[in-house]
């Protein structure tokens, strides 16, 4: 208390006051000398520094020097003197330069010489030995700065650059307040002042003196000083710029989300609002209206920091909390009941985790609002793509339960939860008491050789694609298999779970029932990508369309497996082909099936590219007289004789009792069967193309011979066995397939009769 009532004496009564290292300088009002006194007992040390007006200490700490009435500055090594100049004086932030102001009104500079210069800073017996330092002369004369008109504000506001490059932020911020006590008209002290504030994290106090500082700017008398405003942005600017970013950065993000540091459920606005109260919005905030060049990727980067989001995958389970059970309540102080529990043991690990955001199923949604109903299971996948983490609760896997109990979870049989660990980046997997699963601490287990091979024997699904997993139309049939043996509580979920897998956005229509909301899916990855091994399947044909499979468990049999050719083999094909196939009808063939529009699939019709084989006899087999499957011998032109199995009654016939409806063998056009080149992957390799060689052959004839062997390599991949649709023709003149137990195998009796695979036609099929 007495030091510090000394200390305001002392200030209150001083001119000028200054410190170096354990001592204070003062020079009093009526007092014409530097007194040295001790900060501790702030008693007088040494003998006094006579006739002085001004001080300052050298930034080294081992300098002091002073302005007199006689016109001179001195310059000591605490006791020794030199005359030098008048009335006011400072050194330079680097110590390098006295700046002094004489009668006249000039401000002038002078150099330190490097002799006078101390290599470190003076001792305590340094500093009471005695010294005259030896001081360049040579001046520099500075006009009257037009932004401070008093050479102490000057001072102070050189004093307090030194101590913001120091990092002493209180020590700037006394220097900064005295510069706005001296030039109160002046934006220079309230940029300081920012600059002291901001280093010492007070943002809410800078972005005030932020304000301050351009409001300063605005109303000054000078053209020059008043362009300065156009070097920094307003308060309003720099909140929309934030903003800006802010929207970006949720509009792809749940719409309304948990808050684990409150326990309340926030919207959209009420998170910004959340973020608007933190240090690190003040601190953005602050940073933007001193430094409009400040990066954007930085204001991107704190958005997203603090906007970072963790995600709930689960089985749901029996009283489930929903949006209007805790909406307006604080989650941690609702009664643990039924689902609270795992929703207030969610957000807590997600808060000791470091994520102030959270978001679950079950009471995120609004279930009664169609359109976001609609919104939020079209997102669901992106929003499980962009979390910073998800969290996998196995409610029926037991504490320290070794391997294969994640394989064995219930969890693992749910439609919806294919999305969920198929999308995330990140994953960790927990058991029912919230401890890792195998008691795997590390930040992601998608890093987990032994978790990550569990999950592929549970799943089906390799390895790579489970840790980084593309949406998209790629490898159709295989993602439709991935999903064949799950279940969902919602018929229609089966089809409306796998719309972000496909990279697909389509109506949520509940109540439309699983064949149709199945067939919308599927005709939406047929008419976009143009895969038609999305029609690969055995089992009970859709309403939707005849081509399509009834239940998603039709794709669980493996695609239809044809062998391919050796490359050897399709040499040896060819070869033989040379002798027997024209070049005419090699080539016509050819052209035909590469000129063939895609496949077409809209309001439940397929236009479907084929190689038409027409049926000639079905004649069926002798069975059971209460057989449910029926099997049929088929003949067809240029085909080998099959027999297919199928629920429904066909009709018999043969050339000698032929029938008005037609029946067709049809092979589904595959482009991929032209062997096309991949000109993505030729790009990159164009660098490194060789000279090209000379031949004597003539262009024409060496371009005719390379389009004669592709025909031929096709015509020897169509020889191969393939999977064959039985068509049966309707009134309308569409057809109809005609679904079988079994992938109907069909072989061409001679690969040499090119005549017999030139009925090429798109049907329409219902």
């Amino acid at each position: 208390m007495l030091n510090v009532a000394i200390t305001t004496s002392l200030y209150n009564s001083a001119k000028r006051v200054t410190t170096l290292k354990d001592r204070i300088l003062s020079l009093a009002w009526g007092d014409p000398n530097i007194r040295k006194r001790n900060t501790s007992t702030w008693k007088q040390v040494g003998h006094p520094l006579k006739v002085h007006t001004g001080i300052t200490t050298h930034p080294a700490g081992a300098l002091v020097a002073s302005a007199s009435t006689d016109s001179h500055i001195r310059l000591y090594w605490l006791s020794d003197r030199r005359k030098l100049c008048t009335s006011c004086v400072t050194f330079s932030v680097n110590g390098k330069h006295i700046l002094s102001r004489c009668q006249d009104e000039i401000i002038s500079q002078r150099a330190v010489s490097k002799d006078a210069l101390p290599e470190k800073p003076a001792s305590k017996a340094q500093v009471s030995s005695s010294k005259i330092l030896a001081i360049d002369t040579k001046s520099v004369t500075i006009q009257p700065s037009p932004i401070l008109n008093s050479t102490s504000g000057a001072i102070y506001a050189n004093s307090c650059k030194a101590k913001l490059e120091k990092m002493l932020w209180e020590d700037a911020l006394f220097d900064a307040q005295k510069v706005i006590e001296l030039e109160p008209s002046s934006h220079v002290g309230y940029q300081l002042k920012h600059a002291a504030l901001h280093g010492a994290q007070r943002y809410s106090e800078a972005i005030e003196a932020s304000k301050m500082m351009l409001a300063k700017l605005a109303s000054a008398h000078v053209i020059q000083i008043r362009k300065l405003r156009e070097k920094h942005v307003s308060p309003c600017k720099a909140e929309d710029l934030i903003r800006k970013v802010i929207d970006v950065q949720l509009d792809t993000a749940p719409l309304r989300l948990l808050d684990t540091a409150t326990g309340l459920l926030c919207d959209r606005e009420a998170q910004i609002s959340a973020f608007k109260t933190t240090t690190a919005y003040h601190e953005l905030l602050s940073s933007m209206m001193t430094h409009p060049d400040l990066p954007m990727e930085r204001v991107t980067e704190v958005v997203a920091t603090y906007f970072r989001y963790v995600m709930l995958s689960h089985r749901w389970g029996d009283n489930e909390p929903l949006l209007h059970d805790i909406q307006g309540e604080i989650v941690y102080k609702l009664k643990p009941a039924g689902g609270l529990v795992k929703l207030q043991s969610f957000c807590k690990l997600a808060r000791r985790s470091g994520y102030r955001w959270a978001w679950v199923d079950t009471c995120c949604i609004d279930q009664n609002n169609h359109v976001e109903l609609q919104k939020s299971l079209n997102s669901t996948f992106a929003w499980y793509r962009r979390s910073a983490l998800t969290v996998v609760y196995l409610s029926d896997v037991p504490p320290s339960s070794k391997a294969g109990a994640l394989a064995k979870s219930d969890w693992n049989t749910r439609g919806w939860t294919v999305p969920e660990f198929l999308a995330p980046k990140t994953i960790r997997f927990y058991q029912q008491d919230w401890t890792p699963y195998l008691d795997d601490d590390s930040p992601n287990h998608k890093e987990s050789v032994e978790i990550m091979h569990e999950l592929e024997d549970a799943t089906g699904i390799d390895t790579r694609a489970l840790v980084a997993f593309q949406p998209g139309m790629r490898d159709a049939r295989e993602k439709l298999q991935w999903a064949s043996t799950r279940v969902t509580t919602i018929p229609e979920d089966v089809a409306y779970s796998l719309f972000g897998i496909f990279g697909i956005q389509l109506p949520i229509l509940y109540g439309e029932n699983a064949q149709n909301a199945l067939g919308r899916l599927l005709q939406e990855i047929v008419a976009r990508s143009g895969d038609i091994t999305a029609l690969d399947w055995v089992g009970q044909p859709s309403e939707f369309n005849s081509c399509l499979p009834a239940h998603i468990s039709s794709y669980a049999v493996p695609p239809c497996a044809i062998p391919h050719l050796s490359e050897d083999q399709i040499q040896t094909a060819v070869s033989s082909l040379r002798h027997a196939v024209t070049v005419g009808q090699a080539s016509t063939l050819h052209d035909r099936l590469e000129n063939m529009t895609a496949p077409r699939f809209a309001n439940c019709r397929l236009r479907l590219p084929c190689i038409v084989f027409p049926v000639t006899a079905v004649r069926r087999r002798p069975g059971p007289a209460q057989e449910t499957l029926f099997t049929y011998e088929v003949k067809a032109d240029g085909l080998d004789d099959l027999l297919v199995t199928t629920e429904e009654k066909l009709i018999q016939f043969s050339r000698l009792r032929p029938t008005r409806q037609t029946f067709l063998l049809v092979r589904p056009w595959d482009r991929r069967l032209l062997e096309l080149p991949n000109f993505s992957d030729d790009a990159d390799s164009l660098g490194g193309q060789s000279e090209p060689e000379y031949f004597s052959s003539s262009p024409r004839e060496e371009e005719l011979a390379e389009s004669h062997s592709r025909a031929l390599r096709l015509i020897a991949r169509l020889g191969q066995p393939f999977g064959a649709f039985l068509l049966a023709q309707q009134r309308g003149g569409e057809y109809k397939r005609i679904a079988s137990d079994h992938n109907i195998i069909a072989q061409v009796k001679d690969v040499t009769s090119v005549h017999s695979m030139m009925d090429i036609k798109s049907l329409e099929i219902l």
